[in-house]
């Protein structure tokens, strides 16, 4: 006379375990594109390579031979490129996704560390520290059009919004300088914290934000007066800063201080701190501005922050804390959000998160030391 009841109870069960079978195949799946689609990651390591991962398959595919001491990669916002530079080297590099292989090398000069593009994707623009010097390259040709003096040791060139300007962040001078994007004249230079070396600006091109990690302080730019409009006290010394899309907050990360605090940008005015975890080093916003992902490197996780709430995500059925490897660092979006890819610097690995349930899928040896992250859709 039990039977009926036993029989609901292994059919419960039954139900249960299929269910959960199915939530871990559907979390473990790899994600799928039509045939004529490639989503990959690059990463690049200490020893002068970069490896692709198939984001599809969530495994390495290739590792190509690039050069030394490489850093600043990027992919182009539409061609089927991926760019970077060689500091040691001294030059561009070109990486066609299509055969994951180098397709050109353009000279620059000495200890280039990052580039830019313009708005479409027509020029690219770097510098060479070693000799003070501004360069703009033609993305299709792969010639340099133009290049200017800078002030002393240029460690970054940043395009603002209207494409008419390419803001120089010179290091050893302490100073912004204002470059005309055509010719890349000097219209001015501001001189801002010491040792800068990052710079965000809004939406309409009127202010720009300067970043030095050296320095508990944050350098305020007016770009249309050509002046300082002021020095913002922090926390703790920053590593990394995020503009809103609309322009309206800036994120500023410090893991010296432990958490990130909110600056308005419209009343340059230091607001809300959120203690994050034991040292919060990088982030990324996702593109309605709703989520911001903070790897921590000493405590080996991503810390998913609700910011338009301040609050850590710890909702039921979210992961958290997210596991990410061995001091993780940059992260990026893939192209749908779906995937958040964080790289970890000390396991070698590149951490492979699904968003929508903030759970780790897996960790893809990528090889020593990665450190850049670029993910291109073609």
């Amino acid at each position: 006379m039990y039977r009926p009841k036993n029989f609901r109870v292994y059919f419960l069960l039954a139900a249960l375990a299929i269910g959960g079978i199915v939530l871990l195949l559907r979390e473990h799946r790899p994600s799928f594109l039509r045939p004529d689609l490639h989503l990959s990651a690059y990463v690049t390591t200490a020893d002068g390579n970069v490896t692709v991962v198939d984001l599809v398959k969530l495994k390495p595919v290739a590792r190509i031979p690039v050069g030394p001491a490489l850093s600043g990669m990027r992919e182009h916002p539409t061609r089927p490129e991926v760019f970077g530079v060689s500091t040691t080297g001294g030059y561009v590099w070109i990486l066609d996704p299509r055969i994951n292989q180098v397709a050109a090398r353009i000279a620059v000069g000495p200890l280039p560390y990052a580039l830019d593009f313009s708005p479409d994707g027509n020029r690219i623009y770097t510098t060479a520290s070693g000799n003070n010097t501004l360069l703009a390259i033609d993305t299709k040709s792969r010639a340099i059009v133009a290049r200017a003096p800078t002030g002393r040791e240029p460690v970054l060139a940043h395009v603002t919004p209207d494409g008419t300007s390419v803001l120089v962040v010179n290091r050893r001078d302490g100073s912004l300088g204002v470059h005309d994007a055509t010719s890349l004249a000097l219209r001015g230079s501001v001189s801002v914290i010491a040792q800068p070396e990052d710079v965000v600006v809004l939406p309409d091109s009127s202010i720009a934000f300067v970043l030095s990690r050296s320095e508990r302080r944050i350098s305020v730019v007016d770009l249309r007066r050509g002046v300082l409009v002021t020095n913002l006290e922090l926390a703790g010394k920053p590593t990394d800063m995020l503009l809103k899309p609309d322009g309206g907050e800036l994120y500023v990360i410090s893991p010296e201080a432990h958490g990130l605090q909110a600056i308005n940008t419209w009343t340059h005015e230091v607001g809300d701190y959120m203690v994050l975890g034991s040292a919060p080093t990088r982030g990324v916003l996702s593109e309605d501005a709703t989520l911001l992902y903070v790897s921590d490197t000493a405590a080996g996780r991503v810390t998913p922050v609700d910011i338009f709430n301040r609050r850590i995500v710890r909702d039921p059925g979210k992961g958290f804390p997210v596991p990410a490897g061995d001091s993780p660092a940059a992260l990026r979006f893939d192209p749908a959000e779906n995937l958040l890819l964080v790289v970890s610097e000390g396991s070698g690995d590149l951490a492979v998160i699904r968003v929508r349930t903030n759970f780790l899928l897996t960790l893809i040896p990528v090889g020593d030391h990665p450190q850049n992250l670029a993910v291109k859709l073609f």
